[in-house]
């Protein structure tokens, strides 16, 4: 497991760097490719999944979204590989720009950074809610009394407690330029994802009588159609392992397209079973009253959620550093190229002015947005509508330019570029959407 974990942090690190990686470099074989896949997709979605079964209108419904959804996220995975394979680029931009042509890969670029700033964002919405519930676990195990009578200080809340750890924690693991620290840590994220799935299933089954919630499989109507859709942007956040799939493919032993097709399939199915069995189970337990954060819908005081909440908290504070490194990176490789044509190369001191004021600003913007935009709903919304470029804009794209000029038959350039062009036109509807009643619910407008 220390290996499979040194070679996940490594491939993130590679995804943000321009060189083709070292072909004499270890190589990944299946299980661990398989592995980081599991890593990069079981996330902070996963506590959304329950609220989305909600809003979906029942298990039915909500199923049947993730099972159409899981066609185009594998068909997705498998573009991008055949991308990388012919194009000859190791990371999900570079890729990009030689396929589709400059201005496209630099759009990459752009939507690249955004999107990892608003998972950083959810990240700390995350941290946020578990700290408020974490608070007033305490309280009531220190005085007996209910969290909901827990007196007001501005040094109990979780806010400011928030605050301490983006500047005592966060910030010294993000300012180096590799987060080694990452190698020991970063199994974290698929055991807390199991961990929590394993609890919801059990609560479920050992709740009391009186608490049995009658849920929905499904609903009918226009109305349940309009909820199916709305939906599809938490699906996209949950399953989003796309931009990372290039950095695994170009790094894995064998490179053979089928091969490629299984690692794909079998992630994207264990996905589901995990996403499939938290709604499902979490949905039940609470029906109509779930939570948008699943955690936030138990007591405080149960033992078992309690050791979910800290396991996902302290998964997401140690992956918030990756996220920001990958994101900074992109950001900080113009600010070097133009010191390099200033000055003939890049000073230490450049270098390290760019890093340490780009993380600084990184943390500091996405530590404002979580806490006046306290609703992870809304941001998972966001975040969702930019996931659809990484799952269907950009592979369709791809897949219409490569048909351009790849050596296949008629026959089979006409029905790819057909795919590609369903591919597009479906992301370009869910951004969109998404992207316009995200933007609508954060402003109060509905």
């Amino acid at each position: 497991m220390e290996e499979l974990a040194r070679e996940s942090i490594s491939l993130l690190a590679s995804a943000s760097a321009k060189p083709a990686l070292d072909a004499d470099g270890p190589r990944l074989g299946s299980m661990g490719a398989i592995f980081i896949m599991l890593k990069s997709a079981l996330g902070a979605g996963l506590l959304n999944f329950p609220w989305a079964f909600e809003r979906a209108g029942g298990i039915r419904s909500a199923v049947t979204v993730e099972l159409v959804s899981l066609v185009f996220l594998i068909s997705g995975l498998i573009i991008l590989g055949y991308s990388s394979s012919i194009s000859g680029q190791c990371t999900y931009q570079a890729v990009v720009k030689q396929l589709c042509g400059t201005a496209i890969g630099q759009l990459c670029e752009v939507v690249f950074v955004f999107n990892l700033f608003m998972i950083s964002v959810a990240f700390l919405v995350i941290v946020d809610d578990q700290l408020e519930k974490l608070c007033g676990s305490l309280y009531e195990l220190v005085s007996g009394l209910p969290d909901s009578e827990m007196p007001y200080h501005w040094y109990t809340d979780q806010r400011f407690v928030l605050c301490l750890l983006c500047i005592f924690l966060i910030l010294p693991l993000s300012i180096p330029k590799e987060i080694s620290i990452q190698k020991y840590i970063s199994v974290l994220g698929t055991l807390a994802a199991t961990y929590l799935t394993i609890a919801i299933i059990i609560k479920y089954h050992t709740r009391p009588p009186l608490l049995v919630h009658i849920a929905p499989l499904y609903t009918n109507g226009i109305s349940s159609w309009a909820s199916m859709f709305s939906v599809i942007p938490t699906i996209c956040f949950g399953f989003q392992c796309h931009e990372a799939s290039i950095a695994i493919f170009s790094s894995m032993e064998n490179q053979r397209l089928s091969h490629w097709v299984f690692i794909s399939v079998v992630s994207m199915i264990f996905c589901l079973i995990i996403y499939s069995l938290t709604g499902v189970y979490g949905y039940l337990t609470f029906g109509k009253e779930v939570k948008a954060d699943i955690l936030m819908s138990y007591i405080g005081g149960d033992i078992l959620m309690l050791i979910a909440r800290l396991l996902f908290g302290v998964s997401i504070i140690t992956i918030y550093p990756i996220i920001l490194l990958l994101g900074r990176s992109v950001v900080q490789d113009p600010l070097l190229s133009w010191g390099r044509k200033r000055d003939g190369v890049v000073t230490v001191k450049l270098e390290s002015r760019s890093r340490y004021g780009l993380t600084v600003l990184w943390i500091a913007v996405t530590l404002l947005i979580a806490v006046f935009v306290p609703d992870i709903s809304k941001v998972i919304s966001v975040i969702g509508g930019i996931s659809a470029f990484f799952i269907f804009i950009f592979p369709g794209l791809c897949l219409i330019f490569a048909m351009q000029s790849e050596p296949v038959s008629c026959r089979t350039r006409v029905v790819l570029t057909v795919w590609g062009v369903v591919t597009l036109i479906c992301g370009a509807f869910i951004f969109g959407q998404s992207t316009t009643t995200a933007i609508m619910q954060i402003l109060g407008k509905i």
